[in-house]
């Protein structure tokens, strides 16, 4: 087996397990056990937990920003593009197996004594946020970058309601509030019925 293909089936493994069970709670001859790689062959393609954990987040942000553009990409209307972000997330949040933002958890869990892994989330973070602003661009907005930190802060105040149980309709009542931002914003608009369907989501 190549490294290469080491790699992919231990990032395979890794990420939904991290994902389910914890950053910290998960060790290394879990991954092992999971990806039936060898200890050494791990080792030797990831020198350390810290290593893989910054390998799945990054492989893990370009996951799931190809999954939100599958979704967004649905849609024409630049309005309803931006809607549609809301779309995914309620399909995300209501995926079996979901448990919040692997980023914030990464964070929380690991952000305080690992800088590189602080600087991954943010790094997702900021992504997100310029990819909301192009959408907000492509919409007219007359301040699209104030526009887009808005819509990332009712996206993931969602995520963060919906995996701690608070409510099950997180996603939908972001989304209204994300009409509303969009009215103030663009002038009222005739929102369309997004249409339903689920897309791949990452963590599965």
């Amino acid at each position: 087996m190549s490294d290469q293909e080491v790699r992919e089936r231990v990032l395979a493994a890794a990420g939904p397990l991290f994902y389910r069970r914890g950053f910290t709670a998960v060790g290394m001859d879990d991954v092992r056990d999971a990806s039936g790689v060898s200890l050494k062959s791990l080792y030797l393609n990831f020198s350390s937990k810290e290593r893989l954990v910054e390998a799945v987040l990054i492989r893990r942000d370009d996951q799931w920003m190809a999954a939100l553009a599958q979704q967004v990409d649905r849609y024409s209307d630049p309005r309803l593009r931006l809607l549609g972000v809301f779309s995914f997330l309620a399909d995300w949040c209501a995926s079996p197996g979901f448990r919040g933002c692997a980023f914030i958890n990464a964070f929380g869990e690991l952000g305080s004594r690992s800088p590189a892994i602080a600087e991954i989330a943010r790094l997702h973070k900021q992504r997100l946020r310029r990819y909301l602003a192009q959408l907000a661009t492509d919409a007219g907005a007359p301040d699209p970058a104030e526009l887009a930190g808005q819509l990332l802060v009712l996206m993931d105040g969602a995520i963060v309601v919906a995996a701690t149980g608070t409510s099950s309709d997180a996603a939908a009542y972001a989304g209204q509030a994300a009409q509303t931002l969009l009215d103030a914003a663009l002038g009222p608009g005739k929102d369309a019925a997004l249409p339903g369907g689920t897309v791949p989501h990452p963590g599965r």
